[in-house]
């Protein structure tokens, strides 16, 4: 993809980011308020996410969108929602479903970013406007939001080898357990990790996880401590918190310390940081991007320009300059999470310093 430097807003954060580049179709869906009529806050708006395994999405990114438009309409929006639980035909119904009820506006994060391009098509055929949420679906979608995904991958690969530290070198294995093929994002995570890493130290194993299954990594980071050897790896890419944990599960009972990365600043992976199992994560504030999806949606909804909120285009293979929202990461140590998560509020002290992981918080000063 083609990048330049621009200005992205999100909420109130101003940040300077990359926006992706050249398209092969025909134009995102058109937001002008002279494509639609005018809608007052009585509106319906639908949210379609993926899966509930990874823990973000019910206890972060639903509850608040569904908060955002409800500021943002006096109370007077209806929002129905729906989850895939990781299954791209369930999703595709759901997206039928929505259609049925006439939502007026549709906020999808896609199991499967290609599979969706004809529910996409169909909602946009019908009227509905199609936000693409935290991943870029193909099809005519009128506004996208998510993080820049590659810029997550090279956090991880610098955190690694920041990790390694002296014997960071060619002579050094690292295992790469990447998301899932279906989720494009796991494709962006990818390259800017291997721009980081490749020439820097060896790839000896590297895999594709499918649905980003906990499992999935567990059996394949077994299959790595056989091939590589377990006294020959040097570290672990994971590509998310919740493949970190089924990872140093299986390093755990190989015997095997190393540094392990991940993404999402899970709870489970958080309190792994704080213990010394999984040396970062991945901070991604998910209040900007959902409320930038839902002030998106809901301007769509009400026939108004995209203008005031999305200040970066994004293009895919189907849709050219998407008005988009780009929303910077943090890198999570055991070092900043009292400045990060702690202090933004996604999670307190106590809850990251219960049970067992008590004493190790008090080493770090987190439960003062």
């Amino acid at each position: 993809m083609r990048r330049a430097a621009v200005a992205v807003a999100a909420g109130a954060m101003a940040v300077s980011l990359a926006a992706c580049g050249s398209a092969k179709e025909s134009k995102g869906s058109d937001d002008s308020s002279s494509s639609s009529a005018k809608k007052g806050d009585d509106i319906k708006v639908g949210l379609l996410l993926p899966e509930n395994k990874t823990a973000r999405y019910e206890k972060f990114d639903r509850p608040l969108i569904e908060k955002k438009i409800k500021e943002l309409t006096n109370g007077k929006a209806e929002v129905e929602y729906n989850n895939a639980r990781q299954d791209a035909n369930l999703q595709a119904q759901q997206v039928d479903t929505m259609i049925t009820n006439k939502v007026d506006v549709l906020i999808v994060d896609a199991v499967d970013a290609k599979a969706i391009q004809n529910s996409v098509k169909k909602a946009v055929d019908a009227g509905i406007k199609v936000v693409a949420y935290d991943r870029l679906a193909e099809g005519p979608i009128s506004a996208y939001t998510s993080f820049d995904n590659e810029e997550v991958g090279k956090t991880q690969g610098e955190a690694l080898l920041k990790a390694l530290g002296g014997k960071a070198g060619k002579s050094s294995k690292i295992v790469m357990i990447n998301g899932s093929v279906t989720d494009p994002n796991a494709a962006q995570f990818k390259k800017g990790a291997h721009s980081v890493l490749d020439g820097k130290v060896t790839i000896a194993k590297e895999y594709d996880t499918k649905e980003w299954s906990p499992d999935n990594a567990n059996s394949e980071m077994e299959a790595a401590i056989s091939s590589v050897g377990k006294g020959k790896i040097a570290g672990v890419y994971s590509a998310n918190d919740g493949m970190a944990g089924g990872i140093i599960t299986a390093l755990s009972a190989a015997g095997v310390k190393v540094p392990v990365t991940g993404q999402d600043a899970e709870l489970a992976g958080v309190q792994r940081i704080v213990s010394g199992e999984q040396y970062m994560s991945v901070y991604k504030p998910y209040a900007p991007e959902a409320e930038a999806a839902a002030e998106m949606a809901v301007a769509l909804a009400q026939g108004k320009s995209l203008d005031s909120v999305a200040k970066d285009k994004v293009s895919s293979n189907s849709a050219k300059d998407v008005p988009s929202v780009l929303v910077p990461v943090t890198s999570l140590t055991k070092d900043n999470i009292k400045d990060t998560v702690i202090k933004d509020g996604v999670y307190t002290a106590d809850e990251i310093c219960a049970g067992k992981y008590k004493s190790a918080c008090e080493k770090l000063g987190l439960n003062k």
